[in-house]
């Protein structure tokens, strides 16, 4: 007998390169920093400080561990140093802090891609739980969630923020707690996220939904089928509303 997936109640979104363009306050503290130079692999070398950013963190025990302590700020000091080694560019440990400093800053002022808070209202509208799962600092995580703009939308209570709540992604305990929290179940939820090891495997493993938000046309890292993939806004637009209905 065929079992029928349940309806799709809940959606949740994660934030960094999901909601807004991070690539773009990377670039510019690197050029703040370096000088603006058109043949620069930036892309590539935002991608390799996310994975140190990652890995480093989770070395260290996770964001919540790590906050208001100076782990954190040697962590954001060496993912920058490490990855732009890969790509012969020697930072002092002044200059990391620096360009640090810099994509700080610019991570406050933010823009959301275009058409996703129209897309996010329309299912709030449309009666859908929607959240967001997130890694990060909680004051770090929270000024950005102010910054696009969302906190007039999105209510905090369903802001799950891997510092305040104690796991990060790709912990399945952080989607399990939404779970608890929102009043969902793991089959009727879906979650959007842009990276493979965080977003993919992390909702695959609560036993969720995914739609992977490859708008950068990455390779996936390791074995594991997301639900569906989007690769623009207008995509990720379409399979939410199809599913939402």
């Amino acid at each position: 007998m065929e079992t029928q997936t349940p309806p799709v109640r809940g959606i949740f979104f994660d934030v960094d390169d999901t909601l807004y363009d991070h690539l773009v306050p990377f670039r510019q503290a690197v050029e703040a920093l370096l000088g603006k130079n058109d043949l620069f692999p930036y892309e590539e070398a935002y991608h390799r400080m996310r994975y140190y950013s990652d890995t480093l963190s989770a070395a260290s025990g996770g964001a919540g561990a790590m906050e208001g302590s100076p782990a954190m700020e040697v962590m954001r000091r060496d993912r920058f140093q490490l990855a732009f080694r890969e790509f012969g560019v020697e930072l002092s440990s002044e200059q990391a802090a620096a360009m640090q400093a810099e994509y700080l800053g610019g991570q406050y002022r933010l823009q959301p891609f275009p058409g996703m808070r129209e897309l996010i209202e329309r299912l709030i509208a449309d009666g859908r739980v929607v959240g967001l799962i997130t890694n990060g600092p909680k004051l770090h995580q929270k000024n950005k969630i102010h910054a696009l703009g969302l906190d007039g939308l999105i209510p905090p209570g369903n802001w799950f923020i891997s510092a305040e709540v104690g796991w990060d992604k790709p912990d399945p305990r952080i989607f399990t707690y939404a779970n608890e929290c929102t009043g969902t179940d793991a089959s009727e939820c879906v979650y959007i996220g842009d990276t493979w090891r965080n977003d993919v495997i992390g909702a695959l493993a609560a036993g969720w939904r995914v739609i992977w938000f490859n708008h950068r046309g990455v390779e996936p890292e390791s074995e594991g089928t997301p639900t569906y993939t989007a690769a623009s806004c207008e995509e990720l637009a379409r399979l939410l509303l199809n599913q939402a209905e």
